[in-house]
């Protein structure tokens, strides 16, 4: 049932566009309601308000605890306008219907965030504010219940306009309104379930719809894209879409495995990811170079591949990929004469474009990662290395200044690839990938026969393994293609074994202490 704003409860934490909402609702001819500090701000703006406690006859007890559970506001908010009864009712009680409800709610993530006292967290748990959402989503055919400024503007605009606001939006803010109390309750109950531990004894995540697609990995797999709430900085999620048609499942999956791995490097990069393995990668001074020299590890794979970029593509850089098919490209940025380009060529007009805010926001420390499994998911940390995490000589030969970069370089592209992984690379590319093998001699054959395949030299390259060597089959394999050192977890009972065949070869290996496997 539709119908006119006649009186409005506004009480929010985040005061972003109340002023202007308040003011839009007064000029309509509705009466403001509202409650401590968001009074304080709406009188200071000029806006007329109507104190809560004026309005129920009861002041705020409980050092504040007590301020809108009253039946004059939550009748006022869960009365049913249609019906004779309770129309009946609030006349004998004096209650007055409130029409519409903004509230968002007490800021106990970022209390909790920061090093707060389990007390103060207790303080900031709303009640009254997910109590009034819930009463007016509950009653949305009768009242508008807001939680996001993101919405006042339209919401305001169409009262303006048309002095209500249609079914289909009401419940659409209700929809809105109880996901927000949802992820509130959610976020409450896991922190104290936490306790000291990193995982709780639940877990409560929210993921908002971005996309239905328009199938999975196979056509007949239906598939859709979600956001995660907290979801923010370098992220697929929250990439800007700059140009081509919606992107697949697949491509989602190997966007984000090229970011993450774009994201090792401070230097500028260009990488080069082929169902979800990283078919490319290289350092230069420019993206153009970066992106030649990551094309020539493989330039067969990197066909309808994805390339992600740590630095802004320019014009030349768009340009040197006119003559190979690539799914997604990511960058920071793209210049102006880069999109005119994208835009204007037949060879590169179709290819998506997705600019990821790279600078100073990687999270991946801080996130985790969640697996589905039949009944249940695995949840971990991400593959962050430690910060104290050492590497130490363990040949009797170190590494030279050149291949300390190279095997720290083989090193960051090593836990992107599936396991079990070998890298062959140089200082600054990637010159052959052995990924996803049940054996780690076969992963090594494959690096070395790849890296052949497409005329890599391999004589003087370095090779990073994943995870330990169990025989040294694998590493004379690297050797007697003319690898020169070695970095690798270590902690293999035959370390000694391939430790020995290492100075047999002459080669300088490091041992890390960190394991990279992927699943």
């Amino acid at each position: 049932m539709d119908q006119a704003v006649t009186r409005a409860l506004l009480s929010v934490s985040d005061k972003t566009g109340i002023v202007e909402l308040a003011r839009g609702l007064a000029a309509i001819g509705a009466s403001v309601l509202s409650t401590g500090g968001t009074a304080r701000t709406l009188r200071d703006a000029g806006v007329p308000v109507v104190d809560v406690s004026a309005h129920t006859g009861s002041p705020e007890i409980l050092d504040g605890r007590v301020k809108t559970l009253h039946p004059k506001i939550h009748g006022g908010i869960l009365a049913r306008r249609d019906v004779e009864s309770h129309r009946r009712q609030m006349d004998e009680h004096g209650i007055g219907g409130i029409d519409l409800v903004c509230v968002n709610l007490y800021p106990f993530a970022e209390v909790t965030a920061r090093d707060c006292s389990f007390e103060d967290a207790i303080e900031n748990i709303d009640i009254g504010g997910p109590s009034m959402v819930r009463s007016a989503a509950k009653n949305h055919e009768h009242v508008i219940v807001l939680v996001d400024p993101a919405d006042y503007v339209a919401i305001l605009e169409e009262l303006t306009r048309t002095g209500t606001v249609g079914a289909e939006k009401r419940r659409e803010l209700a929809r809105k309104a109880f996901a927000a109390t949802a992820a509130y309750d959610g976020m409450i109950a896991d922190w104290l379930a936490r306790g000291d531990g990193r995982f709780g004894r639940t877990m409560h995540r929210q993921w908002s719809l971005l996309q239905a697609l328009r199938y999975g990995e196979n056509p007949h797999q239906a598939a859709a894209f979600y956001r995660d709430a907290d979801a923010a900085g370098a992220t697929i999620a929250t990439a800007k879409v700059l140009q081509g048609k919606e992107l697949s499942y697949n491509n989602i999956l190997d966007a984000d495995a090229a970011l993450q791995l774009a994201l090792e490097f401070s230097d500028t990069a260009c990488v080069a990811i082929k169902h979800t393995n990283p078919c490319g990668a290289a350092l230069a001074r420019t993206s153009v170079e970066a992106f030649r020299k990551a094309r020539l590890c493989d330039p067969v794979s990197i066909f309808g591949g994805i390339v992600a970029f740590n630095r802004e593509v320019d014009e030349a850089t768009a340009h040197e990929m006119k003559d190979v098919f690539l799914e997604v490209v990511i960058a920071p940025r793209f210049s102006p004469a880069a999109l005119e380009l994208y835009a204007s060529s037949q060879k590169l007009r179709n290819v998506r474009l997705l600019e990821v805010e790279m600078a100073g926001s990687d999270r991946r420390g801080t996130e985790l990662e969640i697996r589905k499994v039949l009944g249940g998911v695995l949840v971990q940390t991400r593959d962050v290395e430690p910060a104290d995490a050492e590497r130490k000589v363990v040949t009797k030969r170190a590494p030279t200044a050149a291949e300390a970069r190279a095997l720290d370089f083989a090193w960051r592209v090593s836990k992107h690839v599936k396991s079990n992984a070998i890298v062959l690379a140089t200082e600054d590319a990637l010159v052959g990938v052995g990924a996803g093998q049940m054996s780690r001699v076969d992963a090594a054959r494959i690096a070395v026969l790849r890296a052949r395949e497409h005329g890599r030299e391999t004589r003087g390259s370095v090779i990073a393994s994943d995870a330990f060597f169990p025989f040294r089959d694998g590493l004379d394999v690297c050797a007697e293609a003319g690898a020169t050192a070695v970095i690798q977890p270590g902690g293999s009972m035959r370390d000694a074994d391939v430790t020995a065949a290492a100075d047999e070869h002459g080669m300088a290996m490091l041992h890390t202490g960190v394991r990279h496997f992927r699943h």
